[in-house]
């Protein structure tokens, strides 16, 4: 299990503004700018709880509580997932529910004590606005989160409204294992589908909702400009954190493949300015590593760095340690393949004497939602039949979620 420890997330990220960014013409406009285009729209009169984020916001910086309350939007309550209202909670840190004291409204945090809002905490709403930017990966929590609200919204027989938000993989990747059934409940592995699915978070909702025995009312309020193609630079749009250690459209890239290394006793770069594009161990040899990876779309340079600790990794691996590492750099975003990078990596490691799982293996396994890749990898399989293993998945995957397309 991850290691937790409580936080006063409510209250003591209460003190800490959202983020402001300067004015700039975008390509793409979400679904937050949509709904205060049109003066609130259709949430005008309704009593509404907002599941939001730090990256919740305007591309001038208004956070979205803000932008519904200027709207004339009734929002009576706050929810919040991983990583609480203002994304300064760490990775595993539990956030405490209380009283938002920037905005003065109630908070229920969805990252601790419970993970799905109760009916107590759905009560007197007519709608649960969801704007979250995600990462297009299962194991990036916040599509759980999500999907556990669509749950609690269709018990309570109110409506789930998904302001949507680009997909940082672009909406064509599609990479991975699905869930094997017997897996047991994570927030890492609830969404349906491969592990890097290609969808928006409001198309996951619907492609979720439609497999649902008991389907809630869901309405998506979709991007402009946004098409399957679009990578993060082409949106136009600055990159906002959506959690401590996810700092650019570039590492958002690469976490489908180096998020993976949290499963073995190499460094992904917590505790760096570099997390997810930066990796490395005291006992790596990284010249001879990076120039035996595929790498489509990118460059692999040898480094050194030296993990320290701060709010956003307390205890990264390797603190103040040594590394020898590789920093990888996007020189083409659309050739890159995430996740089949991070199956060569971790195909390669396995071969260095010092190289061990973290906890037997049962993190990655956990991570990935099915053992049968760690197992592949400890029988020596080539990386290729691991990922052509999945392809049959993919293409049914490729029709059943056609028909909840957007763009």
């Amino acid at each position: 299990m991850i290691s937790r420890r409580r936080v006063l997330g409510a209250l003591s990220a209460g003190l800490v503004p959202w983020p402001r960014l300067a004015s700039a013409r975008t390509d793409v406009e979400v679904g937050l700018e949509r709904v205060a285009a049109d003066q609130g729209g259709a949430l005008r009169g309704r009593r509404v709880g907002l599941l939001a984020h730090a990256a919740s916001v305007t591309s001038e910086g208004r956070h979205a509580v803000d932008v519904l309350r200027g709207a004339g939007v009734d929002v009576r309550r706050l929810f919040g997932p991983e990583h609480g209202p203002r994304g300064r909670a760490a990775a595993g840190e539990e956030v405490a529910s209380g009283v938002d004291a920037l905005t003065g409204l109630p908070f229920v945090s969805l990252y601790g004590e419970k993970n799905k809002p109760t009916p107590a905490d759905l009560e007197g709403l007519d709608v649960l606005v969801a704007d979250l930017q995600d990462a297009g990966v299962r194991f990036y929590t916040y599509v759980s989160t999500l999907l556990l609200c669509l749950e609690a919204a269709a018990e309570a027989g109110i409506e789930v409204c998904v302001l949507d938000r680009p997909n940082p993989l672009g909406g064509d990747l599609v990479e991975g294992p699905e869930r094997d059934p017997g897996v047991p409940f994570s927030l890492v592995s609830t969404a349906p589908g491969p592990l890097v699915h290609g969808l928006t978070l409001g198309e996951m909702t619907l492609y979720a909702n439609a497999r649902r025995p008991d389907p809630a009312r869901v309405t998506v309020i979709p991007m402009t400009g946004w098409t399957r193609q679009t990578t993060w630079a082409d949106t136009g749009r600055a990159w906002v954190n959506p959690s401590p250690n996810l700092r650019s459209g570039e590492a958002a890239l690469l976490y489908p493949g180096t998020c993976l290394l949290e499963a073995t006793n190499l460094s992904e770069g917590r505790g760096t300015e570099s997390p997810f594009l930066l990796f490395g161990a005291p006992w790596l040899r990284p010249r001879s590593l990076a120039a035996s990876l595929p790498a489509p779309g990118l460059t692999l340079e040898p480094t050194q760095f030296t993990p320290v600790a701060s709010p956003a990794a307390p205890r990264p691996k390797h603190l103040g340690v040594t590394c020898s590492g590789v920093l990888v750099r996007v020189t083409d975003a659309r050739a890159v393949r995430p996740y089949a990078f991070g199956l060569a990596l971790l195909s390669a490691l396995r071969l260095q004497p010092e190289f061990r799982w973290v906890r037997e293996g049962a993190w990655l396994d956990t991570l990935l939602g099915t053992p049968r890749v760690r197992e592949a990898l400890e029988r020596g399989d080539l990386v290729a039949d691991i990922l052509a293993a999945d392809r049959l998945h993919h293409e049914r995957f490729a029709r059943e979620r056609r028909e909840h397309l957007l763009y």
